[in-house]
């Protein structure tokens, strides 16, 4: 058996203890005390082992890096592994959905998107240390503390260290039950559709109004033409409100539009299509906001290159993996389109991400910690 593989097999309880404790300490991205304490379990696992710095995240929890150091000198740029601190579960929900492990897999609120990826990083960390294995480069883990809700407030700091990066490792879940690599993901952006128009009673003056929400029917109407299935790129309209009464011709209408576009190059052209919207009774008025909040991350030459050394290291673990692309986004959509050589889905092999039954396979952790710790060790 690979070294490291064996030696992660054999440390495979504690680790999943390590998850376990993770996973109870419940970090829903609306509650900062419940990231910070978060970011404090983290940096109690890691004393002694990586350096802990934390950086403010405004209106949500601290950001945290866990900094190991390199073992050998070999100059060149840092190793930038990214994380989220932050769950889409609000506290409490332990209560519904408890930690377990049945069925040959490990259950619980935030297991598999993405705590596992962090812990699998930090025992990579340390079977490359206790196998005295050569660590060529400073590796940065980076938790965010706002994936979940669009990293508002860690975009930049991402940017900052992915400038500094040689390649960014991105422990997101794997794709499916059989844990494809990402090497592509959409971008995704949004808009608010807003439509003002003029009240009127509805039997009393019906002819005096001009109903807003009549006026947004026919603006959706036209949104939904700026879906092009072939280019990658998809406009749904998925939430829609307007109006006050029945009675009453509505004032104001609006719609919030999702867009997800496979190439950055289409973006301007969506753009200016919503923008030019424009009312059909002249007596409304359309409003548009919004863009996009994650620039695509389109599968370059380099990072199909990342994808092929994780490939030639996966079958020294005696583990074939398969890379794919989905319309989700993640921080890796930051640092690939800065050309970064960016990996993602490296994190746990499961399914049920952000639902009642999301775990993780537990025949899974070994391999996946393994090919983290040979990519640390290579790249």
């Amino acid at each position: 058996m690979d070294p490291i593989l064996n030696y992660v097999a054999s440390r495979e309880r504690d680790l999943i203890a390590l998850l376990r404790e993770m996973v109870e300490c419940e970090s829903p991205s609306d509650d900062p005390a419940a990231i910070n304490r978060f970011v404090d379990l983290m940096a109690a696992k890691v004393q002694g082992k990586a350096e802990v710095r934390t950086f403010p995240g405004g209106k949500y929890g601290k950001h945290a890096q866990l900094i190991f150091a390199p073992t050998v000198k070999r100059p060149g740029k840092q190793l930038l592994a990214l994380g989220h601190s932050d769950t889409v579960w609000p506290m409490g929900t332990l209560k519904t959905m408890p930690w377990r492990e049945e069925k040959g897999r490990l259950w619980g609120p935030g297991v598999l998107d993405m705590k596992s990826g962090v812990a699998f990083l930090v025992f990579a960390m340390e079977a490359l240390r206790e196998l005295d294995i050569p660590i060529p480069r400073k590796v940065v883990l980076q938790l965010n503390s706002d994936e979940e809700v669009g990293s508002e407030s860690s975009r930049a700091l991402t940017e900052k260290e992915a400038k500094r990066s040689h390649a960014v490792l991105v422990l997101e879940p794997g794709t499916g039950l059989e844990g494809k690599l990402k090497t592509a993901r959409k971008g995704v952006g949004g808009y608010d559709v807003v439509v003002k128009g003029v009240a009127s009673h509805a039997g009393v003056d019906f002819a005096a109004g001009a109903s807003a929400v009549l006026e947004l029917a026919r603006q959706i109407e036209r949104i939904a033409e700026f879906t092009n299935l072939k280019k990658g790129l998809t406009v749904n309209p998925g939430v829609i409100s307007g109006g006050t009464r029945s009675n009453v011709v509505a004032a104001e209408a609006r719609a919030d539009v999702d867009i997800r576009i496979a190439r950055l190059k289409d973006f301007g052209k969506l753009d200016k299509k919503f923008r030019s919207l424009r009312a059909v009774d002249k007596r409304c008025r359309v409003t548009v906001e919004g863009g996009l909040n994650r620039p695509p991350m389109e599968r370059t030459p380099e990072i199909a290159s990342l994808f092929q050394t994780a490939k030639r290291l996966a079958a020294e673990l005696g583990r074939k993996i398969e890379e794919s692309a989905t319309g989700g986004g993640s921080d890796g959509n930051f640092t690939a389109a800065l050309g970064v050589p960016t990996l993602d889905g490296l994190g746990g092999v499961g399914e049920g991400a952000h639902a009642n039954h999301e775990s993780i396979l537990i025949d899974r952790i070994a391999d996946r910690t393994a090919l983290l710790a040979k990519l640390v060790a290579t790249i």
